[in-house]
């Protein structure tokens, strides 16, 4: 079972509310512009009178020089990282604990985008709350504290390019007469989402991509690249996919796609947790090798909570933390160990496994102690191959005690 994220974001506003209100994290810097001149600028050019010159917007950040060899990051949503009390919160966490990373929603289940981004569709359709005022104040911010910075694009989920562009969308076969005017399928959670197989779709994203690595980001992490699985999937009709082709080979097609796009750039992939040990492809396209040779990372979310009962043989996997995250990170591992064994060619970089784990209650109650747990797992489960985890929670609040530089001895 998906604990789908879009509710993170209903629990989240709640907690969050106390940073955010009323509170915008910088004023705008990214849109400068040269106002028309007053009477009084154009009389003292003809009077050959100096004229104070208009400051010109700093250039957008770089990439961090020495990013860190092992991500230790927590998720962001847009609006907190709009905050200016929530980054003071991020920068007491950068400096008690071991967090040197941060993963920001750009695209989240919205749809919309988090700051005012130039890429062409964002705004021709308006596609941004804003809730990001100054993108490259934020990067600054924390690569002044040497933190990694990830950006989140929830890719096929998207609310909002579907309704600007219905024509590219999932449709409702069972409310649509004219496929000139579709009726948008709608998942579990009322969201629509976009036909995967759409090369429109993927450039877009792309596009977004482009934009957000401009702004000086270190990575980008893909989400939602899968096809729908909550609601009524039988009433699904694609204006692209024609249902023959294998979601599987969608996917590969679509992340072959990605690294064409952007050949030298840090990206990730968020796999279902499933991911790990099924064999199959979930009946959502992700088969966990078909990522390998395309991103710097894949990223399978193994939360307990998410487990189906008696996995590995515990009726509550939420309550096995380290056994379930552990298991998971090593047959990931093996995984990949014999796909790179298959290779024609072995000296391929394949990707780095850094999973997602759990800091929100589901299944049990998540304490500092069963965080650690899952973090200690991940190590013991990839060994040599540990590169680190990034922690989700849904109120941006993190357990600080699992996560706390360790002291000296």
């Amino acid at each position: 079972m998906e604990f789908s994220r879009f509710n993170n974001f209903l629990v989240a506003s709640t907690v969050l509310a106390v940073f955010i209100a009323g509170v915008s994290f910088a004023s705008n810097t990214d849109n400068f512009f040269i106002p028309a001149q007053p009477a009084s600028v154009a009389n003292a050019q003809n009077n050959n009178q100096i004229i104070p010159s208009v400051p010109l917007p700093p250039p957008p950040p770089k990439k961090l020089a020495n990013p860190p060899e092992i991500i230790k990051a927590v998720y962001v949503t847009g609006w907190s990282a709009g905050s200016k009390s929530y980054l003071k919160y991020l920068t007491n966490l950068f400096k008690t604990t071991e967090i040197n990373a941060v993963v920001v929603d750009i695209k989240d289940y919205s749809g919309l985008v988090s700051y005012a981004s130039d890429a062409k569709e964002v705004k021709k359709y308006n596609l941004y709350n804003n809730a990001i005022p100054d993108i490259n104040a934020l990067v600054r911010f924390f690569h002044d504290q040497n933190v990694y910075v990830i950006g989140r694009i929830a890719v096929f989920e998207d609310p909002g390019y579907s309704k600007a562009r219905p024509d590219l969308a999932v449709y409702d076969k069972t409310k649509t007469t004219d496929k000139t005017k579709p009726v948008l399928w709608l998942d579990n959670h009322k969201l629509s989402w976009l036909d995967p197989a759409s090369e429109e779709v993927w450039n877009y994203n792309v596009s977004l991509a482009k934009d957000v690595l401009a702004h000086g980001f270190d990575e980008i992490n893909f989400d939602y690249i899968r096809f729908p699985s909550d609601g009524k999937t039988i009433n699904m009709g694609f204006p692209v996919w024609d249902q023959k082709t294998e979601r599987r080979v969608v996917l590969k097609n679509f992340f072959t796609y990605l690294r064409q796009a952007l050949p030298d750039d840090k990206l990730s992939a968020d796999l279902f947790g499933q991911a790990t040990v099924n064999s199959d492809d979930l009946g959502i396209g992700q088969v966990l090798e078909d990522s390998l040779e395309f991103f710097d990372y894949v990223c399978p979310m193994v939360y307990p909570s998410h487990y189906a009962t008696n996995f590995i043989g515990f009726e509550n996997p939420a309550d096995y933390p380290y056994e379930v995250v552990s298991y998971s990170m090593a047959k990931a591992l093996k995984k990949e160990i014999a796909y790179k064994n298959l290779l024609e060619n072995p000296t391929i970089n394949l990707a780095k496994l850094r999973p997602w784990l759990q800091d929100f209650n589901m299944g049990a109650i998540y304490t500092a102690e069963m965080v650690k747990l899952q973090i200690t797992a991940s190590e013991d489960g990839l060994k040599n191959e540990y590169n680190g985890y990034m922690l989700w929670s849904p109120t941006n609040i993190y357990k600080i005690g699992a996560v706390l530089k360790s002291t000296p001895k």
